[in-house]
């Protein structure tokens, strides 16, 4: 790697870490029901009016069952609006482009499902399929909505490991509102006007028509057709610096126009990629510092944090690596040539304001968390460097993982390595004071096991049903590789893509949708109900045999236990993929 190439991820890395501790305070504020400094005078009365209207009691708590009840309501019926928002869109305000109701319905329960779920999978173009108003009320609200509910998921779990011998784990209508009113907006307006500085539209006109500078001919498709002159382009333009800000704060992922960061309109300049990326990382880390905060021992959070940052970082390492280092093939057909041409690196599907190190880094990132966002292409990748965006979201989204899904992921594993490492030692396994017993071993293995179940079968259904062959650009081992990135993106609420694979047709929006509900519900309940039963829970008193969950031994057998379980799962489909696809590249240069 290049010396600029360290600068760039030590810059990110060192840049988001010196936010941790100040952004992770202030959430510890609004979750702790403390004053928020700046924000608690200007917003309160907005937060108190809202409880007002919606009759909800700041003071009224839930047990685990009623919080988790409210939650998915809430979701089905953001679902719906979704839904029937996109379908209608025809007959909806906002409209300049007149854009009909999205269709087929399969493409519409696709993006409802997507939204909802924090994953964003994008099965249509933005800028030709949906309307400004479409863009705004559905996609825009899910983007805060969606983040939020994985807030309000680790809060609860939060609460349920720092309070003792209580059902009461706080309010989920109250959390969402904090989430939203005191993190995901003031932040997201930040972001927004720093955007719009840099040239990112944030208009409600109409798209618009310029001329050419040097007009081209288009020859006919057919023998009876003419060739035409083409001497004007339309412009997409609209809401955008809003769109994007929540879309990478949120972690969400979702692009205003179909080539999603790539776009100049999305990300006009490195300063903005940096500020992207930045975004991604932000609140992931920072609840680390804000789960040690409310658990009343900060070294928890620093200890989880640092697991998270390696795993990041070794995985995005090898990924800036193989894009720098291109394509030997291509290398070995360039010194051929009587010029000996200098390929600098693999440049294919890629914006050149950004280059190999730029793309690697943010598509690490966006694929490290549950963002899915790209200012590059992953299918043209090298093969080991689209391995590495394909691992970090088979490492279940934990490295860091998504805004709140994230860290009561990586809680998930810290539960399964305190029980390993309690029975390696004949004590009772213990975190945080708290016993961990049988049933929160049941249900933290539903939630680690559950995507990668459904990232295989979906894989599986896939690769034997003429609909799911159908969708395949590439054949042999780049094929494969597209649909296990596919189905491993939708069913660890990624929505990332290999770009090659046809994914708007009836069977990929169906059984993405499905895929993607049923991971996002089927990890909040089993998280749920451990939060319920370790609030029920006494605190027990450390003694001197108590295992330490905070010390570098404890991080190095935490990953070792996740790197362990994702190797034993999804090794055998990465070699009929991605590594075979890397051997073959190898033999063809030797």
């Amino acid at each position: 790697m290049t010396p600029n190439a360290w600068l760039q991820i030590a810059l990110l890395i060192g840049t988001v870490l010196l936010l941790v501790k100040p952004v992770g305070t202030h959430m510890a504020h609004v979750y702790e029901n403390q004053p928020v400094p700046g924000l608690g005078k200007v917003l309160g009365p907005v937060e108190r009016g809202m409880y007002r209207l919606c009759g909800i009691s700041a003071n009224h708590q839930q047990d685990w069952k009623s919080y988790t009840v409210a939650l998915l309501l809430f979701n089905m019926l953001g679902f719906l609006a979704v839904y029937f928002i996109q379908r209608w869109q025809g007959w909806l305000p906002l409209n300049p482009a007149h854009m009909p109701g999205v269709t087929p319905s399969a493409l519409a329960f696709n993006t409802a499902a997507s939204f909802i779920t924090n994953t964003d999978w994008q099965n249509y173009a933005g800028e030709s399929t949906m309307s400004y108003f479409t863009q705004m009320a559905a996609l825009t609200v899910q983007n805060f909505l969606s983040a939020a509910t994985g807030l309000t998921v680790l809060v609860a779990l939060v609460r349920g490991l720092a309070r003792k011998t209580t059902t009461e784990l706080g309010s989920f209508w109250v959390d969402l509102t904090r989430s939203v009113l005191y993190i995901l907006l003031p932040l997201s307006l930040i972001l927004a006007i720093a955007l719009i500085w840099h040239g990112v539209p944030q208009t409600l006109e109409q798209y618009i028509t310029v001329h050419l500078v040097q007009p081209f001919h288009q020859a006919g498709g057919t023998a009876s057709a003419r060739s035409t002159t083409i001497t004007t382009q339309t412009i997409a333009i609209g809401p955008v610096a809003s769109q994007e800000a929540i879309k990478e704060l949120g972690t969400n992922g979702g692009g205003f126009f179909d080539a999603n960061s790539a776009h100049p309109f999305e990300n006009p300049t490195g300063l903005t990629n940096f500020l992207e990326e930045l975004a991604i990382l932000l609140l992931p880390l920072a609840f680390c510092y804000t789960f040690g905060r409310m658990v009343g021992d900060t070294r928890q959070g620093w200890a989880v944090l640092a697991a998270m940052v390696i795993l990041l970082v070794a995985l995005m390492i090898p990924c800036v690596m193989a894009e720098q280092a291109g394509n030997p093939l291509l290398a070995k057909f360039c010194n051929q040539r009587p010029t000996p041409l200098q390929p600098g690196g693999n440049m294919v599907g890629k914006e050149s304001r950004f280059g190999p190190v730029n793309s690697a880094i943010f598509n690490t990132v966006a694929t490290g968390t549950s963002t899915g966002a790209v200012n590059a292409m992953t299918d043209s990748f090298t093969p080991l460097g689209g391995l590495c965006p394909l691992w970090l979201m088979q490492l279940s989204e934990v490295a860091p993982g998504g805004v709140g899904s994230g860290l009561y992921g990586m809680l998930m594993f810290v539960l399964i390595t305190v029980f390993i490492a309690g029975l390696m030692i004949g004590r009772t396994p213990e975190y945080l004071g708290k016993k961990i017993e049988a049933f929160e071993m049941k249900m933290a293995s539903v939630a680690i096991l559950v995507p990668p179940a459904l990232a295989l079968v979906g894989t599986a259904i896939a690769c034997v049903t003429a609909a799911g062959l159908a969708g395949i650009a590439n054949p042999q081992a780049h094929g494969f590789s597209e649909m296990l990135y596919a189905m491993t993106s939708q069913s660890n609420n990624n929505g990332s893509a290999f770009a090659g694979l046809s994914g708007d047709t009836t069977f990929y929006n169906l059984l993405g949708g499905l895929l993607m509900l049923a991971t996002r519900f089927w990890t909040i309940i089993p998280t749920m109900a451990i939060a319920g039963s370790l609030a029920r829970k006494k605190i027990i008193p450390a003694g001197s045999g108590t295992l330490s969950t905070y010390s570098p031994l404890f991080v190095f057998i935490l990953l070792a236990i996740i790197v362990v379980v994702v190797a034993l799962t999804f090794f055998p489909a990465l070699a009929l993929g991605p590594i075979v696809e890397q051997l073959q590249m190898m033999a063809g240069h030797w």
